[in-house]
């Protein structure tokens, strides 16, 4: 029983993992990389982009609305490679 209780409140804690939760960070556009900034607008022409965040894994994620409103986002490795488009 007590091997039991251990297995399930360690499962608990690596299952839910430790320490503080992943957080996307903001940044300002003018701080984000040329090589993003470039791969974005030859992914996304016509986008204006608003904002950008940093995400955990070191990709950027920026956000920007077309000219009739649509949100669009997209995902850029610090070397320019999309490995997200919405």
């Amino acid at each position: 029983m007590r091997r039991r209780i251990l297995f399930v409140l360690f499962a608990t804690i690596f299952i839910s993992g430790c320490g503080k939760p992943a957080v996307k960070e903001p940044i300002a556009l003018d701080k984000v990389p040329e090589v993003v900034i470039k791969t974005a607008k030859s992914k996304l022409p016509g986008i204006t982009f608003t904002r950008a965040v940093i995400k955990p894994n070191g990709e950027y994620e920026l956000f920007g609305k077309d000219s009739k409103g649509k949100v669009r986002e997209i995902d850029i490795t610090p070397e320019g490679v999309v490995t997200e488009l919405e």
